[in-house]
């Protein structure tokens, strides 16, 4: 969580009497999200959309054939659009988006498990688009003595465009350091027992408070253009096996437990199937019970709270579907802070 920044006490040294006051000794942990506008507005929506959409990770398109399309069509037409996206999930009473209010709730509250530790050990948040910026939240770990940081990306599943992106941005923070802490990147977890285990038992909870029995369950994940998995990228192969073990855990076969990519944008192939041809699929089939989770996500967002459980049940509704359920994610909850105090815990070994 973000504490106050001047000022610490440095850890205890030898330093002579005359030696400059500076902060050291201690280790920082930095939670890293995708970002959210700072603001529902046209002009907000378009900042946020120019950053994101001009990272070479996520649009991998030629610049001459991209920066046309980006700021001659997407940034006209796309801010108000997604403006009013946000705006149907917003947090009125902190103004700002989801994602922000739970990120900055999970730092709290990792650092509240983690007490033990002491004032040595730091936690932190960023957006890796949008504000607070990962090169502000490095800077201000550094500068309560943080010699050395672990960057959390919140990705279960590694991708080129989310983890990768992570890294490149914090890397590039150290580059502007006369003093650079000491990094870790900390690897993805798509296989990872307790957040298997996490992801089984919330869907159970759910199921159990249910006044019906779903037909078919869809996990929809974030979905990413096919010539990046062509290229080399691992992130399908990651949620494929997140599946596998997500089946055994649950008993559930590929019948009743499908996988399903969300959220293609443009006209390129994207991974597949599709979530929302699925669904309509579905209740076109004769399905009228239908439940809906997001592993792949950390954190409730637009693509979870509008995409999911508005837009898709909606077009499960128009097709036949009868009764439909999204299961939240584990965002800040006691089964999302277990998944990622093991992985901070793990990562840290050495360190603390």
């Amino acid at each position: 969580m973000h504490r106050p920044e001047p000022d610490l006490p440095a850890a205890p040294s030898r330093r002579p009497a005359d030696h400059p006051a500076v902060a050291t000794g201690r280790v920082g942990v930095l939670l890293v999200n995708l970002g959210t506008p700072d603001a529902t507005d046209y002009w907000s929506m378009r900042r946020y959309l120019k950053e994101f959409l001009s990272d070479r990770r996520v649009i991998e398109v030629p610049r001459l054939i991209w920066w046309p399309i980006l700021n001659g069509v997407i940034l006209t037409t796309r801010p108000g659009r997604k403006g009013r996206d946000y705006a149907s999930i917003w947090n009125r009473e902190r103004d700002e988006g989801p994602l922000k209010t739970i990120t900055r709730s999970q730092a709290e509250r990792l650092a509240e498990r983690m007490g033990e530790v002491g004032d040595r050990l730091v936690v932190d948040w960023a957006m890796r688009y949008g504000n607070p910026s990962v090169a502000a939240r490095l800077g201000a770990l550094q500068a309560q003595g943080c010699e050395r940081i672990l960057v959390v990306p919140l990705y279960p599943q590694y991708a080129a465009a989310t983890t990768a992106t992570v890294a490149d941005v914090a890397f590039d923070a150290l580059k502007a350091m006369r003093w650079q802490p000491a990094l870790r990147i900390a690897p993805p977890w798509h296989d990872d027992e307790t957040y298997i285990s996490a992801i089984a038992a919330s869907l159970a909870g759910d199921l159990a408070g249910l006044d019906f029995e779903p037909e078919a369950i869809v996990a929809s994940f974030h979905g990413v253009p096919k010539s990046y998995f062509d290229k080399g990228d691992p992130y399908y192969c990651h949620c494929a096996k997140t599946m596998r073990l997500l089946r055994e855990a649950t008993g559930l076969g590929e019948d009743r437990l499908l996988m399903t990519f969300q959220s293609r944008f443009g006209k390129a192939e994207w991974l597949k199937p599709y979530t929302d041809e699925t669904i309509a699929g579905l209740a076109r089939s004769g399905v009228k019970r239908l439940v809906v989770i997001t592993p792949g996500f950390a954190a409730d967002c637009l693509e979870t709270i509008e995409e999911i459980g508005v837009e898709n049940a909606d077009i499960f509704r128009t097709n036949g579907g009868e009764k439909f359920h999204r299961v939240a994610c584990l965002n800040d909850g006691p089964l999302g802070l277990d998944v990622i105090e093991a992985v901070v815990r793990r990562e840290l070994g050495g360190w603390v």
